[in-house]
């Protein structure tokens, strides 16, 4: 919990600011042998569990080696400070969208109170798929001195018209809820339908034509119902477990604001100032984050390298293919991450 309120990027701030997070490993005496995970829009701090084989001795983060930390970031539902906190005196109510909007920088600024409270100086990499290739590409603009290297997976330099357009329609789905009363809602009336369409909407931009194709193509669950209507319905339900709909809120709207050039003279140019070594990694399905705006990214890095995992999963293949990607990030810590010319594009 940090001692002091955080200034948001709207000119509000937060007090009582509370992160949750997970370490693996331990930080060395120097305080910099630390690889910070960021995570995705549904991600919590639980790194082993949604990104499994990326944290292995021997692997590509090695709690042997590295002081793995990932905290679930501002605005979320896994423990941080967020729409799902409860109200201080009122033990029935919850924020909901009463809470303030806040954007990835802000999400970053919240993760460097966290890890100064750690001992960190120093961070070896930063990565993260989607969201948390944004929040990866903020630290290395915002914070330089901190970073000494990252990988942005599946993501962008600026949230696309395309992006913006499904967040806005899944939102719409949430408001369109019966039980949404302008986001404030109790735990006994949640807008479930509601977050549970926008789950569906999502998962269809997280996979790709010939996925479904070849998983469901027309084939029938049952003599009325097909079996991708099915895989969605189980989708949206399971996200109604475990997550909460004015987080979901929050957060599509940050990733909505998210561009690493406001304010520092446009995209391209906040780019050419990163000067750390940087891996770039694409889906080659993805048609939410499409590796042209990855290679975007890495064209404009003074020291990075394209790399694109071959998967037939859409944007969520950076979840599944996890062996090919860890060899990338292996091969970019032990190999290149030493000799910045051998990352120039």
């Amino acid at each position: 919990r940090a001692e002091q309120p955080l200034a948001l990027e709207s000119g509000e701030s937060l007090s009582d600011v509370t992160l949750a997070y997970r370490t693996w490993g331990r930080l060395n005496d120097t305080g910099d042998n630390v690889v910070l995970i960021c995570h995705a829009l549904t991600g919590s701090a639980d790194a082993d569990v949604w990104w499994p084989g990326l944290i292995a001795e021997g692997g590509a983060l090695d709690p042997s080696r590295d002081f793995i930390v990932c905290s679930n970031v501002i605005a979320g539902c896994y423990g941080s400070s967020g729409p799902y906190t409860k109200i201080d005196g009122d033990h029935r109510q919850r924020y909901g969208l009463r809470f303030p909007q806040v954007s990835v920088r802000d999400m970053v600024a919240a993760q460097r109170l966290l890890l100064e409270s750690l001992g960190v100086r120093r961070i070896n990499l930063v990565l993260g798929p989607s969201l948390g290739g944004m929040q990866t590409l903020e630290w290395a603009a915002t914070y330089p001195e901190w970073v000494q290297a990252i990988a942005p997976i599946g993501t962008s330099a600026r949230h696309s018209a395309w992006c913006i357009g499904i967040s806005e329609a899944q939102r719409a789905a949430l408001a369109a809820d019966p039980n949404w009363q302008q986001g404030c809602y109790s735990d006994d009336r949640r807008p479930e339908q509601g977050l549970a369409a926008a789950r569906m909407m999502a998962m269809v931009s997280y996979r790709s034509f010939d996925n479904f194709e070849q998983r469901f193509a027309r084939r029938m669950q049952d003599d009325e119902t097909f079996s991708i209507q099915s895989y969605l319905r189980y989708k949206g339900e399971k996200l109604v477990g475990r997550f909460d709909a004015a987080s979901y809120f929050r957060l599509t709207q940050a990733m909505d604001t998210h561009d690493v050039g406001r304010g520092r003279d446009g995209t391209a140019n906040a780019l050419r100032r990163i000067q750390c070594p940087a891996l770039v990694v694409s889906v080659s399905s993805d048609v939410l984050y499409p590796p042209v705006e990855q290679r975007f990214i890495a064209e404009h890095l003074p020291h990075a390298t394209f790399r694109q995992l071959d998967s037939e999963h859409g944007h969520d293949g950076f979840l599944i293919d996890t062996d090919e990607l860890a060899t990338m990030l292996k091969h970019f810590r032990t190999g290149g991450l030493a000799q910045l010319s051998s990352y120039a594009v």
